[in-house]
C-alpha cells in the first residue's frame, strides 16, 4: 500500500521499494487551465548543466533513456519512467515540476498528487491542492535526489513565473524563437483507458522491455502479431488478482485457456500495448514491458511472497494517530508536536526521530503518586513516523476535543504532550497493589490505551461495579469510589486471594466505563 507523504517529508527509495525502475505519475488539473509537466535533471549544484536532461513535451527522453516521458495515462496528467541505476553520475537530482500554460494561478488547481509505482505497486503518494498556493504559476512538486543513496522528497514549493522562468531558475537558457510544438493530445480521463507504458512516438529504437528477457526468434512458418494496428480488445478477463500466470509464454504471445489464439490484450488496454504495474489488467508480481509488445515476463520467484504479504502492508495515513492493526499504532510526528510514550514501546520508526527519557515533570508526578502503578515515559520528537506496541496488547486511539477522560496508569500506551494531565486520588478503601490514583487527561489531542483482549464499554448505572485491576478508562462525568461491599465470595475472583475490593461507578446517563477481559 502506498505510503502517504506530506509537504517536506523525505524517505530513502530503498525504504519504499527494492526496485530501481520507477513509474512517476503527476495528476494536476484546474478549471480552464492547461499544464506543462516537466522533469529537470540537475547536477550537484542543482543546475541544469546539460540541457539534454530537461525532459518535456518537446524532448521526451534523456540520451541514455534513463528518464522518459510517457504521456497521460491511468488518470495521471503526465507520467515518466525513471531508471535510477542508469542515470549518469553527473545527475544528482530529478525535479518534477508543473507550470500553467497561459493565464491562471496555482491557487485555482483542484486536489492532485505525485505518485511513485514500482514492481506493480504504488509505493508513495504526495497529495496537494490549491489551498497551498496563491499567485504562483508553477510548482516544484517532488524530487528524486542522490544523497549517498537515491531518496524522494515531497516539495510542493510554488514558483512565480511560467516554464521559461523555471528553466532560468535552474540555469537553463530559453531560445528566443522556437518552432511551434505539435499540439499535445488531450489528457485521457481517469480510468477510461489502461496506461500504455509506451515511450513517446518519437522513439525510433526498440522500446526497453523493463526487465523482460528478449523474446525468442519466431519459429519458421509463424507470423508475428501486428505491432501497431489497434484492434478491439478480447473479452477474456484474467482470474482474480491473486492469480499469477505461469512462466514466460513462447514468442511473446499469451492466449488464455479457451480463448482464440493470437495477441492477448488486458481489458481496457489498447491492443498492442500492455498496462503498467498497479493498473487494471496487470498481474500481481508481474513485470510488464514498456514498449508496446505483449510479451509477459517470467514470474519472479518472490511473487508469491509479495502477494501473501500484501495484506500486512502499512496502513495509509489517516491523521496524526493511525491504528495500523489491532495491536499496533502509528504516530506521525512533526517537530512542534511531540508525543509521550511508554518506554520500550517503540517497535519501528521512519524519518528523523529523537527519543529521550522523560525524567521530570509528569513522570515525577506519576512515579511519586501512583504507588505500584507508576509509568516510565519517553519523549518522541522530530519529523517522521513512530510505530508503538506493548506485548501484543490491543490498542485504541481516544481522541479528545476539549474533553476529559480518566484512565489507569497501566492502561496508557502513549499520548500527545499537548494534553493536560492530572493525577487524581480515588476515594475509599485502598486498591490491591497500592493503586489509589487515576490519571485525568484534558484538552485536545489523543490518548492511546491498551487492553488485554477485546474490551467492553459498560454504561454507568445505579450500581456498576468493576474489578479495579480490569478497569481501563471511564468518562470524566462518572464518579469512581472504591468499595469492599461485595455480594460475591472470594471464589468469584480468578486468583482467589484477598481481591475483595472493586470500583463502584456512579453518574448521570451517558457516562461509561471501559473494562478489559484480563486482570493486571
Amino acid at each position: 500500500m502506498a505510503r502517504e507523504f506530506q509537504r517536506g517529508h523525505k524517505a530513502k527509495i530503498s525504504d519504499l521499494t527494492a526496485g530501481t525502475d520507477l513509474y512517476v505519475g503527476v495528476q494536476i488539473s484546474g478549471p480552464g487551465l492547461t499544464f506543462d509537466i516537466s522533469c529537470f535533471g540537475l547536477d550537484a549544484d542543482e543546475r541544469l548543466s546539460d540541457d539534454r536532461y530537461f525532459i518535456f513535451f518537446n524532448q521526451p527522453k534523456s540520451p541514455e533513456d534513463s528518464i522518459q516521458l510517457l504521456g497521460a495515462q491511468s488518470g495521471d496528467t503526465e507520467s515518466f519512467r525513471v531508471t535510477l541505476d542508469q542515470i549518469p553520475s553527473q545527475i544528482h537530482k530529478l525535479s518534477f515540476t508543473a507550470t500553467i500554460d497561459g493565464a491562471g494561478q496555482m491557487s485555482q488547481i483542484a486536489p492532485g498528487y505525485l505518485r511513485i509505482v514500482a514492481g506493480g505497486e504504488e509505493v508513495a503518494r504526495y497529495s496537494f491542492d490549491g489551498s497551498e498556493f496563491s499567485t504562483e504559476r508553477a510548482v516544484m512538486v517532488g524530487d528524486l535526489y542522490l544523497k549517498d543513496v537515491w531518496r524522494f522528497a515531497a516539495v510542493g514549493q510554488g514558483f512565480d513565473g511560467g516554464l521559461d522562468a523555471l528553466l532560468k531558475n535552474f540555469g537553463g537558457e530559453v531560445a528566443e524563437e522556437e518552432p511551434e510544438a505539435a499540439p499535445q493530445q488531450p489528457a485521457v480521463p481517469a480510468q477510461s483507458q489502461a496506461p500504455a507504458f509506451a515511450p513517446p512516438p518519437q522513439t525510433a529504437a526498440p522500446a526497453p522491455s523493463f526487465g523482460v528477457p528478449p523474446a525468442p526468434a519466431p519459429v519458421a512458418g509463424t507470423t508475428s502479431p501486428a505491432p501497431a494496428a489497434p484492434t478491439s480488445p478480447q473479452t477474456f478477463t484474467p482470474p482474480g488478482q491473486t492469480f499469477t500466470p505461469p512462466g514466460a509464454p513462447p514468442a511473446g504471445q499469451f492466449a488464455p485457456p479457451g480463448a482464440p489464439a493470437g495477441q492477448f490484450t488486458p481489458p481496457g488496454a489498447v491492443a498492442g500495448q500492455f498496462a503498467p504495474p498497479g493498473t487494471p489488467g496487470a498481474f500481481p508480481g508481474q513485470a510488464q514491458p514498456f514498449g508496446g509488445g505483449t510479451q509477459l515476463a517470467p514470474v519472479p520467484p518472490e511473487a508469491n511472497v509479495r502477494v501473501v504479504l500484501t495484506k500486512y502492508a502499512e496502513a495509509p495515513v489517516g491523521d496524526r494517530w493511525t491504528e495500523q492493526n489491532t495491536n499496533l499504532v502509528r504516530a506521525t510526528l512533526t517537530k512542534d508536536a511531540p508525543i509521550l510514550a511508554k518506554q520500550g514501546s517503540m517497535v519501528a520508526y521512519q524519518g528523523d526521530i529523537d527519543f529521550a527519557h522523560k525524567g521530570s515533570g509528569l513522570l515525577g508526578k506519576l512515579t511519586g503518586a501512583l504507588t505500584g502503578q507508576g509509568m516510565s515515559l519517553m519523549r518522541c520528537t522530530g519529523n517522521g513516523e513512530v510505530f508503538l506496541a506493548d506485548e501484543a496488547s490491543r490498542v485504541f486511539v481516544i481522541r479528545l476535543q476539549g474533553e476529559q477522560i480518566y484512565t489507569s496508569a497501566q492502561g496508557v500506551l502513549a499520548f500527545d504532550e499537548s494534553l493536560e494531565t492530572e493525577v487524581r486520588r480515588i476515594e475509599g478503601a485502598g486498591l490491591p497493589g497500592g493503586g489509589f490514583f487515576s490519571m485525568l487527561f484534558s484538552g485536545t489531542g489523543a490518548v492511546v490505551v491498551k487492553t488485554r483482549g477485546v474490551p467492553v464499554v459498560l454504561p454507568v448505572g445505579a450500581a456498576t461495579y468493576v474489578d479495579g485491576n480490569a478497569v481501563i478508562a471511564w468518562s470524566a462525568g462518572a464518579q469512581a469510589v472504591t468499595t469492599t461491599s461485595l455480594r460475591l465470595r472470594r471464589s468469584g475472583y480468578a486468583r482467589q486471594t484477598t481481591e475483595a475490593v472493586n470500583l463502584q461507578f456512579r453518574g448521570a446517563p451517558g457516562n461509561f466505563v471501559v473494562v478489559q477481559p484480563f486482570e493486571v
